[in-house]
């Protein structure tokens, strides 16, 4: 089962075919640039219904990311694994116009949080383009470290960890 996460100011609850057009709209941008994209439809759906899969093959997954205010969906946050990460990887984006209001660290706390005390995951780590400035803004202040060790999906990436 897939759940509903509240915090002060957002709903995190599961993706429905409707979040898909901004979904993909986030995907098809200069915006996805950090995450290995910009992608096509095609890729951007086979993204999309990774984050879904995550629930029943590990347990853990995506969450879309609402206001409580407006209930306008935002970005999303998740849990991700399998063979396009190699540890579970706590990720969040937002969609353009929203970035700069603590949105993601607010989601990305309450599932991480999620996934220790619920799921008992031992560790998190965070893949960070080193271009990407906003999100190891967001890894810091969640109080991941730098794990130089860690294996990586690009080369490239920073990897955060986090620990319960």
């Amino acid at each position: 089962m897939i759940p509903t996460l509240t915090t002060e100011r957002l709903i995190l609850r599961p993706p429905v075919f409707a979040d898909f057009p901004a979904y993909e709209t986030l995907w098809a941008s200069s915006r996805s640039r950090y995450m290995g994209g910009p992608y096509n439809s095609f890729a951007a759906w086979g993204l999309f219904c990774h984050d879904i899969a995550c629930w029943e093959l590990f347990g853990h997954g995506a969450l879309m990311i609402d206001l409580r205010e407006t209930g306008d969906c935002v970005g999303q946050v998740g849990i991700n694994h399998g063979p396009l990460f190699p540890e579970k990887e706590l990720g969040w984006l937002l969609y353009e116009g929203h970035e700069g209001r603590g949105y993601a660290l607010e989601a990305a706390r309450a599932l991480r949080d999620w996934a220790f005390a619920e799921r008992g995951l031992p560790t998190l780590v965070s893949y960070c383009d080193p271009a990407n400035a906003r999100s190891i803004a967001v890894a810091e202040r969640l109080g991941a470290v730098r794990d130089e060790m860690a294996a990586r999906q690009d080369p490239e990436d920073v990897v955060f960890r986090h620990s319960p």
